[in-house]
């Protein structure tokens, strides 16, 4: 029993290996709750499918600093966002504008979907145009030769 005990207490203190430090608690929560609204909106350039807000890497942590700091700067929203997007390109946006640079991405995913329906299409009508097969007399008689006869096939 008593090596059970202490089996069962290592084991539950083993889950604190695992722990992490603690985020510091915003001394102002109403600011806090602007700078992860902004960072929603930022895409984490080292994980590229995670906003700033979401992601863990070192690069979201110093951008989340960086806003953290403009808006006790007292700059809007707006000149965030402009000075992430020169700094960093619209690739930063987590919603990209619909402008000539990145219509390719706005509009790539429906191109790929209409070349892949375009491709089936076209497969499946040459397909359909190869039709039956035309064979000559020699080879239907062949054929119907070697369909009648079950002894011929188990020779070969």
């Amino acid at each position: 029993m008593g090596k059970a005990l202490v089996l069962a207490f290592l084991l539950l203190l083993g889950g604190a290996a695992w722990a992490k430090e603690a985020a510091p608690a915003a001394a102002d929560p109403l600011l806090e709750e602007r700078v992860m609204a902004i960072a929603a909106e930022l895409r984490c350039l080292v994980c590229q499918n995670q906003t700033i807000a979401e992601s863990d890497a070192d690069l979201a942590k110093d951008l989340r600093n960086q806003v953290r700091e403009k808006l006790l700067a007292g700059q809007s929203e707006r000149d965030i966002m402009n000075y992430m997007t020169a700094r960093y390109g619209d690739f930063v946006l987590w919603r990209p504008p619909f402008k000539p640079i990145t219509l390719l991405l706005w509009l790539g995913p429906v191109l790929l979907l209409l070349a892949g329906l375009l491709a089936l299409y076209y497969r499946l009508a040459r397909a359909r145009d190869a039709g039956a097969i035309e064979l000559s007399e020699a080879e239907r008689a062949r054929a119907a030769l070697l369909l009648d006869s079950p002894r011929e096939m188990e020779e070969r």
